[in-house]
Parts: structure tokens; C-alpha cells; sequence
């Protein structure tokens, strides 16, 4: 039987500022670098966000090859399953992107690099694969066939796992039953192999109850609908959400949901109410700046750079102490937190690389980053330590990451069912009447 011949992919920066590992993506194929893209990621080198770490991890991996002369040769990748990797300088082609766009530009100049691969390499099938969606669409414009970087990716966002369902059962009598008991076997309302930590709405003519699946006893127990530092759940989603942070036994929680469904304030809310049980509790998110612009450019000092992007974090907290008088305890003792640094709200950079024990960890708008950052973050954790994490797959602000790339949405959808994991999204809007107004229909 002919053997089908290989394929040569060629990577755009984008490419490997979303996975650094990305050159190990493709199988017996081939693998081609620009030089431009080279050029490219020494300027993303230096820094603490996740685009420099990954630049800087590609850079090492290709020392690690400098053995050979990589700008000459086609280079084996280690593993006999795997291509051969190049660095590509020539850009002649027949077709010069530069004219035909106009422009002198990087983009170009990878295409262009693309474009000379084409022609001279007529036997195979030659593929620009880059996470810019215009650097796609100039390639097609140029008969180059050019594919999206799906290596890391949920398919079906639109089903993506939602930690809890709705069920329907005929005989109250259960129901009745997990009121006087706590508890009901999961075959008695229908619900056949339920995943760990799964919740459910079970409804009857007469009644309904919240209940969720422990995989401890592998029964359906009751959830009740319990305050957490002064903030009360105003519906089912959020007694489940408000069950999964506060539950010692789920390590690693995921709250996803549209914007004033009270995901942030939730988790914060549940991290107070369990503050003496670990030693300090932190609340992240990570710097997306304003038209992708870093925050070097805003005036002022490092504090006066970063405090705007952590404003929302500071305005739930404010939101909590609000629950009770100035003279109050507990209106006290959030102040004191802070100053103690028990309590520490911070842009996640300033913590990446650190390892944590017996802390409570919550990082916010979690949808703007990589799954390459979402597992380093939850790797960082050590004994006793519980990892939140909240944020809406649809509303994305960094670049080359959509619904179905980022690491929230890749978190749930590989992560759900194992016993350590819960997972609530929340549809419901409570921040207003007038808030729910504009979702619906504007």
C-alpha cells in the first residue's frame, strides 16, 4: 500500500504564544519556522505574562536543538513518531504578499515565506496554521491553505458540561424522602450513574428539592440553601455554586456564567466563610490590557498601573461588607484581612511561578487564559489548597483565544466527573432587574 506523503505545516507567532509546545502537535509531519516569527518572539521574550513564558519556553526547546544548524538542515524532533523541524529564511516566491497587500509587514513576510515553501516543495500539501484569523484569510486570498491551530480545543461549547440538571420525577414520595432523611439512592429518582459532584433540581407535582451526587457515598444528598458571609443565594445555580466552593472535599471548582450571574461575588463570599481553614486566601485575575496595549503605558506606579484592572475584585468585596454595620465584627474583620494579608486581591502574574499550601485560590475571568496557564496554576497547588475558578466562555479579551480554546472552557469540559472537581454554571442573572432587562434584550 502507497504511503501517503507528509505534510509541511508552517507556524505563525500566534501559533506558539498559544502553545509552546506546538511544534509536537503534528504527528509524523513536518514543521516549518519563519524567520520572521523568530524575530517576532524576541520581542515577547521579556516579561511575566503567559505570552513571555511561552516565548521563552519555545526559545529553549529550540537550544536544545542547536546541535544543528536548523537555518540548513530539516532537524528530526525527538520521538520517532514525529517530523522534522526547520527554520525557514527564504521568502522568494512567485507571488509576493507585500505587493499584493501593499504593506511591508511581518504577516507578509510569513506568508510569503509560505508562498516559497508551496513552490518548491510541489509534492506536498504546504499549511500556514496560525491563530490570527486575518493572517487566514490573506492566505486563502492567496490559494494557501491555511487551518486554525485546534490541537487544543472543546468542539461543542454550546454543550459543554454544566454541572447540574434538571429532573423530573413522578412520585413525590423520594423527594419527600430526602426531607426527612437527607438522602436518596440515585436509582430511586431516576438518576443512573451520575458523575461526582453533579447536581440536580428533582421536581414533582407536589414538591422539589436540590440534591447533589457524593461520590464519597455515592448517594444523592440534600444541598441547603445556606448565606456565606453575609451573602445569600438567590436561586438554585447559586446554593449549588455556593455548595461547590464551600465543600472541603471538591479541590478544584469551576463557576462559569454570563456577566451578573454572581459568579466572582460567590466565590469570594464562600472563601470568607471559610477563612479559618486556610491560611490566606487569594483572589487573581489576569492582566488583559485595553487595546492589547501592556500596562507600561499607563502613567503612574506599578500600584496606580494595575489597581483599574482590579477594581471589580475590590468592588465585591465591598459589595460583602456592605452586608453588615460599620460597627459590626465582620465588617471589621475584612478590613483587618487585608492589612493582615490574609486576604490578598492581586493580578495573577504577580503570583505565577509560586507554589501554594493551604490556601484558598480563586482566579477570576479565567476564560482569557490558556489551558497551558490554567494547568500551571492548578499544578502550583499543595496540600490543603483549593483552586476556584470563575469566568464566562463567551466573553473572551485576549487575543487568538475564543469559546472553544481557552482555558476555562478546556478545564470543564476535560476535568468533569473526577471526584476532587465541581463544576456550576450559572444562567441567571440576580446583579439587577434592570441589568436582566439589558441581557435579554439589548
Amino acid at each position: 500500500m502507497a504511503k501517503h506523503p507528509t505534510k509541511l505545516f508552517v507556524l505563525d507567532t500566534s501559533v506558539i504564544l498559544y502553545d509552546a509546545n506546538a511544534i509536537l502537535s503534528f504527528k509524523e509531519h513536518d514543521v516549518a519556522i519563519p524567520i520572521t516569527v523568530l524575530e517576532e518572539l524576541d520581542q515577547f521574550k521579556k516579561g511575566d505574562t503567559v505570552v513571555n513564558l511561552q516565548a521563552r519556553e519555545f526559545i529553549r526547546q529550540l537550544d536544545k536543538l542547536s546541535s544543528a544548524d536548523l537555518l540548513q538542515e530539516w532537524i528530526a524532533l525527538d520521538g520517532s513518531e514525529l517530523g522534522k523541524l526547520r527554520v525557514v529564511v527564504e521568502e522568494a516566491a512567485s507571488v509576493d504578499a507585500r505587493k499584493v497587500f501593499g504593506t511591508d509587514k511581518n504577516d507578509h513576510r510569513i506568508l510569503n515565506t509560505a508562498l516559497a515553501l508551496a513552490e518548491r516543495e510541489p509534492g506536498r500539501e504546504v499549511i500556514l496554521v496560525s491563530k490570527d484569523i486575518n493572517l487566514r484569510l490573506k492566505a486563502r486570498a492567496l490559494n494557501l491553505h491555511a487551518e486554525d491551530y485546534q490541537t487544543v480545543r472543546v468542539e461543542d461549547v454550546d454543550h459543554l458540561y454544566s454541572g447540574k440538571t434538571d429532573l423530573e420525577v413522578d412520585d413525590p414520595a423520594p423527594i419527600l424522602k430526602i426531607y426527612d432523611q437527607g438522602w436518596v439512592e440515585p436509582a430511586e429518582v431516576g438518576a443512573e450513574a451520575p458523575v461526582a459532584n453533579h447536581y440536580f433540581i428533582l421536581r414533582s407535582p407536589q414538591n422539589s428539592a436540590l440534591v447533589w451526587h457524593n461520590p464519597a457515598s455515592g448517594r444523592l444528598e440534600r444541598v441547603h440553601k445556606n448565606a456565606a458571609y453575609g451573602i445569600q443565594p438567590r436561586n438554585a445555580e447559586q446554593t449549588f455554586a455556593l455548595h461547590a466552593i464551600t465543600n472541603p472535599a471538591a479541590s478544584l471548582v469551576t463557576v462559569s456564567g454570563k456577566a451578573g450571574t454572581g459568579k466572582t461575588l460567590l466565590a469570594l463570599a464562600g472563601a470568607l466563610e471559610q477563612r479559618r481553614q486556610f491560611r490566606q486566601i487569594y483572589l487573581a485575575r489576569p492582566l488583559v490590557p485595553l487595546s492589547n496595549k501592556d500596562i507600561g503605558y499607563l502613567p503612574g506606579d506599578i500600584k496606580s498601573k494595575v489597581n483599574p484592572y482590579m477594581q471589580p475584585l475590590w468592588d465585591n468585596l465591598s459589595v460583602i461588607k456592605h452586608q453588615f454595620d460599620e460597627r459590626d465584627r465582620d465588617f471589621r474583620r475584612l478590613d483587618e484581612m487585608v492589612e493582615g494579608e490574609k486576604l490578598h486581591i492581586t493580578p495573577l502574574a504577580y503570583i505565577r511561578g509560586r507554589s501554594f499550601s493551604n490556601i484558598m485560590f480563586i482566579v477570576d475571568e479565567a476564560q482569557n487564559l490558556t489551558p497551558h496557564e490554567v494547568r500551571t496554576i492548578i499544578t502550583r497547588a499543595g496540600e490543603g489548597t483549593k483552586v476556584v475558578f470563575t469566568g464566562d466562555i463567551f466573553q473572551i479579551d485576549t487575543p487568538y483565544l475564543d469559546a472553544q480554546s481557552n482555558g476555562l472552557s478546556y478545564l470543564i469540559d476535560r476535568i468533569k466527573g473526577h471526584r476532587l472537581y465541581a463544576h456550576v454554571n450559572l444562567n441567571r442573572g440576580e446583579r439587577s432587574e434592570l441589568a436582566n432587562l439589558a441581557t435579554m434584550l439589548l
